[in-house]
């Protein structure tokens, strides 16, 4: 029975080729990005307006089960909408450039990427898969190569050197006469996070400054964190805490929030700190000291590295180095 003349008819790369007056390898090329220099500017244009003409739509699930692997490099992320990562999306972009295209995955907020994410995007067979700040106990294997972003510990991760902005914050803080101190944590299960904590812990204890046992973690959102800080700053301030360091920018936030609403003076009371100097960090009222983690760094590396596995060749060493920037939240 013919088809109702309701279906819509599926385009085809040969009918693209059949409207252009050229082939499909041609019309492969053009749609994938990879006509420069292979195929003259003419040709190319009417690839291209045959395509908008037809509607044409590259399927890349297809195409890559036809050849084994893809054009498609996945990048899986726990929260897209953190500025952060919008810094490792650009490094890594910029440097797989046209080459690839850059799918990006977000896990549930507040969930950190797990096996079954790496397994969901395997099926389309990518070029490979970038995974930043992995689950803890994670394998992150698969059929094609995976390449592990701030994951201390993990195989072929690609990390940051925490060690010489814990170490300056650490100093900053103890020359300003800090001698107990507040720590919010994130409730994330990723390891980077864990491992900031004990080498923050380690080089206070280095330098006589106690870290207060009064626990305090919330979710890496000013949301979140507001709520945090709220239950636990006044027994902070009553055991003599006089600076708080967040495991990350956006918790530090919160704790602003709250001390401002409470008339807590920043930093004549109480100085705050984080990790990441995200761009918001130099205009909150006051500006946020954080230990700077390059996020773009971090993505460009990662990327080098994939870049490597996939051409059989040295991958790169980076060296991201972490630095602090002191600003007025600590007298900075």
């Amino acid at each position: 029975m013919p088809a109702s003349s309701g279906t819509p008819r599926r385009v085809t790369a040969a009918m693209v080729a059949e409207r252009a007056g050229t082939s499909i390898a041609t019309v492969s090329l053009v749609v994938n990005g990879k006509d420069r220099g292979r195929v003259s500017v003419p040709i190319a244009t009417r690839v291209r307006d045959a395509v908008e003409e037809l509607g044409y739509v590259v399927d890349h699930a297809a195409s890559s089960l036809a050849r084994g692997s893809g054009d498609l490099v996945v990048l899986i992320a726990p929260d897209l909408s953190n500025p952060f990562f919008a810094e490792v999306i650009r490094g890594v972009r910029d440097t797989i450039g046209d080459r690839f295209q850059l799918v990006l995955s977000v896990t549930e907020r507040g969930e950190q990427p797990v096996d079954a994410d790496v397994r969901r995007f395997e099926r389309l067979r990518p070029a490979g898969i970038l995974v930043d700040a992995p689950a803890a106990g994670e394998s992150m294997s698969a059929g094609v190569p995976v390449v592990l972003l701030d994951a201390p510990g993990g195989p072929g991760a690609v990390n940051y050197d925490l060690s010489p902005g814990v170490s300056a914050l650490v100093t900053h803080l103890a020359d300003a006469g800090h001698r107990r101190i507040g720590y919010l944590d994130g409730t994330s299960r990723a390891t980077t996070f864990a491992v900031r904590r004990a080498m923050f812990e380690d080089a206070c204890a280095a330098a006589g400054i106690t870290v207060s046992d009064l626990p305090a973690s919330a979710d890496l959102t000013i949301e979140a964190a507001t709520t945090a800080v709220s239950g636990v700053l006044d027994a902070w301030l009553d055991s003599g805490v006089t600076a708080v360091v967040a495991a990350a920018d956006t918790l530090a936030y919160g704790v602003l929030r709250v001390a401002a609403a409470r008339g807590v003076g920043i930093p004549g009371t109480l100085a705050v700190a984080g990790f990441d100097d995200l761009p918001s960090s130099s205009v909150t009222a006051p500006a946020l000291t954080s230990v700077a983690l390059p996020g773009a760094e971090l993505g460009r590396a990662a990327a080098l590295r994939l870049l490597a596995t996939l051409d059989g060749t040295e991958a790169p060493a980076p060296s991201l180095q972490t630095r602090l920037v002191p600003r007025a939240s600590t007298g900075g």
